[in-house]
């Protein structure tokens, strides 16, 4: 019967294979943040990949991580990764840190808002539907422009960025033309409203070499990560 991984030995895989991609796109590995999605996982999990360097955690539902962050460790960066509910935004803006899925303005404005009376700034991606398939959240490309500009207005958001999730596909070179469309738009709107949303959240388990290869600054890791029998 074949071992399984430890979580450090699949953390090192998975660094690995980072760096890989990035000497394959002539890139610094530093230049990609590795993001460990712990949805569906507990606090003893995040517990051991904090303890082994990891300090960025990513988790889809506000619910989940009201139970779970005040059991983990202080000084973890959270990520809320998952679609935000109107109903959720006060409580994210107290559990998070950066909010990945802003895609209206109508989130854009409730979110400043609540930041306001919270009296913090927070850090989001602008989520981009660049596949257009219907069962996934985001911004159509066609539409997105005006909420680019809008955020920029927000007194209590900062904009870092553009992110997407690709279709999922049996190859991860399917994905390819999805996240090297999302870089093209982010270098569009930066010549067009002259500004730096430099950051691109794009890239899982699955298809993350390749994101890293056209340009992800983000990659969101969980499978290869929290899951032994992978």
């Amino acid at each position: 019967m074949q071992d399984i991984p430890t979580f450090g030995e699949r953390l090192e895989n998975v660094r690995e294979r980072i760096a890989g991609a990035c000497s394959r796109a002539g890139r610094n590995p530093e230049e990609v943040q590795l993001v460990a999605v712990s949805k569906g996982f507990g606090p003893e999990d995040v517990r051991e990949a904090y303890s082994l360097g990891l300090a960025a955690f990513g988790e889809s539902k506000v619910q989940e991580a009201r139970a779970k962050i005040p059991e983990c460790p202080e000084g973890i960066s959270w990520h809320l990764i998952g679609h935000l509910q109107s109903n959720k935004i006060k409580h994210a803006v107290r559990l998070f840190d950066v909010v990945h899925s802003v895609d209206s303005i109508k989130l854009l404005d409730q979110l400043d808002e609540a930041c306001d009376v919270a009296g913090r700034i927070m850090r989001v991606f602008l989520e981009v539907n660049v596949s257009g398939e219907k069962s996934k959240f985001g911004m159509n490309p066609d539409q997105a422009a005006e909420v680019v500009a809008a955020a920029l207005n927000c007194s209590r958001l900062e904009p870092v960025g553009l992110m997407t999730m690709a279709p999922l596909a049996d190859k991860p070179e399917k994905a390819r033309g999805y996240f090297r469309k999302l870089r093209e738009l982010r270098d569009k709107w930066n010549s067009d409203f002259d500004v730096a949303l430099n950051g691109l959240s794009m890239g899982m388990t699955n298809d993350f070499e390749v994101a890293i290869e056209e340009g992800a600054t983000l990659v969101r890791i969980g499978t290869a990560l929290f899951d032994g029998s992978t």
